[in-house]
């Protein structure tokens, strides 16, 4: 694995005294900022956002019963379904010719969440990225090349403001024409990467295949997000490009890119930025708040969003909260390892796809693209690890391959699946979330996947 050197002359990121104002604070200074901005964003919402007014009276709650950061628990949850029964505009909290810019989900499996920002969120978002690369090791002046989508998904136009604010040059990539990108690394050799770590895979693919050494690029820092990864793919991408490989974290409801970041001093979890988000874990079946150090969903509630603030918003994303290090004060979150509406029940059993990309990466001859195929065969159901074969593995040493995943998904897991393994660069690659499920046990659904 690479590990994290300081550049010369610089400051350490790891060193409180560097960074920010906010990123000063002590425990209790922090604690005491949080509980004015929290009952602050209470009052505002049931002020402004009747949606909220008629939850709070629902559950019979009002912002002054908030006297300390335990009494949250005390207000309802919030949904992406509640914000897709809002749209567009019922969430937000300021008048629509306030707002300066909107983002949108994709909505590719219902009607999408829209997210406004005033100036005063892009101020503040900017310099959360800003931070958030500055902890990563990325420092003014270098080159950032930005391979997130842009539009209306956050993660382009959310990394490249933020880079920006820190003082660095920026290539807006975007996503897409693998070649080029490379090409565009190549010849305008950046120091840091910004890009989902299943498209960083693509680019290193393509380097290979143009002859390329992909330790050999100017590329120090890859900052990865938008989707779960394992540390078996850190090490994966940092053996093979020579980089540090660093997480960040957000989602596009509460803001974007920026809401937690990975030191790359440490490499041990994203510190929060609690200083403008709270966060709790919650039982995903429940909703019951759980103590620190016990795994479940993470629940966000904004701190100081002016033109969409969230309420105890429930990510489905599936961590826990953990002591800072880098910033004592600042609570850490675990690498997510899934998310709990990613969660497949196949016989009884809960199978995520972080487990299965674990074993797919501890097997020399299977490439890290893979894909799971679910179907139904008479009354059961069933599933197919399709992966990819690297290379230079010969038809001997796939068969070896699928027989050795299936027995440690069987071994590790409690489940017997089948194993395809497949040519290399066959299965369609994306250029932002992989969709690792295909779920084709609806009526007709093999007929029209094929």
């Amino acid at each position: 694995m690479a590990a994290y050197t300081e550049l010369d002359g610089q400051e350490d990121p790891g060193d409180p005294g560097s960074g920010d104002e906010g990123e000063r604070l002590g425990r209790d200074e922090l604690a005491a900022l949080q509980l004015t901005r929290l009952r602050a964003t209470l009052h505002r919402v049931y002020d402004r956002v009747p949606f909220y007014r008629e939850a709070f009276d629902k559950a019979g709650v009002h912002p002054d019963d908030c006297h300390s950061l335990a009494d949250l628990a005390l207000f309802p949850l919030t949904t992406k379904a509640d914000l897709r029964g809002q749209y567009p505009f019922g969430m937000f909290a300021v008048p629509r010719a306030d707002v300066r810019r909107l983002h949108a989900s994709s909505g590719t499996t219902g009607r999408p969440t829209v997210v406004g920002y005033t100036d005063g969120d892009l101020t503040a978002w900017s310099g959360l990225v800003a931070r958030s690369l500055r902890a990563a090791g990325a420092r003014p002046g270098q080159i950032v090349h930005i391979a997130y989508g842009y539009g209306l998904f956050t993660g382009g136009l959310g990394a490249h403001y933020g880079a920006e604010r820190l003082g660095c040059t920026v290539v807006p990539a975007s996503g897409g024409m693998t070649d080029r990108q490379v090409r565009l690394i190549q010849d305008l050799r950046p120091e840091v990467i910004m890009v989902t770590p299943s498209y960083m895979l693509t680019l290193l693919d393509e380097m290979e295949r143009q002859g390329m050494d992909p330790r050999s690029t100017s590329l120090r820092t890859g900052v990865f997000g938008a989707e779960p990864w394992t540390e078996e793919m850190r090490r994966e991408i940092e053996d093979r490009l020579g980089i540090d490989a660093v997480d960040i974290y957000g989602l596009s409801e509460v803001m974007g890119p920026g809401v937690a970041q990975e030191f790359a001093s440490h490499k041990d979890g994203l510190h929060i930025w609690e200083d403008h988000f709270y966060p709790e874990i919650v039982d995903p079946l429940t909703g019951a708040v759980l103590p620190d150090g016990e795994p479940g969903e993470l629940v966000f509630t904004s701190l100081t969003k002016e033109a969409m603030p969230l309420v105890r918003y429930r990510t489905r994303d599936l961590t826990r909260l953990l002591p800072g290090t880098a910033r004592p004060a600042f609570r850490r979150m675990e690498k997510v390892t899934g998310r709990s509406d990613d969660m497949i029940i196949l016989r009884g059993v809960n199978l995520y796809p972080t487990q299965i990309e674990e074993m797919i990466l501890r097997t020399p001859a299977l490439a890290p693209h893979f894909q799971l195929r679910l179907t139904r065969q008479g009354r059961m159901d069933a599933l197919t690890v399709r992966v990819e074969a690297r290379r230079e593995a010969d038809a001997g040493q796939r068969r070896a391959a699928a027989s050795e995943l299936a027995r440690a998904v069987k071994e590790g897991v409690g489940v017997s699946v089948g194993v395809e393994v497949v040519e290399p660069e066959s299965l369609e690659r994306s250029v932002g979330k992989i969709k690792r499920v295909r779920d084709l046990r609806a009526a007709g659904a093999d007929a029209v996947e094929g």
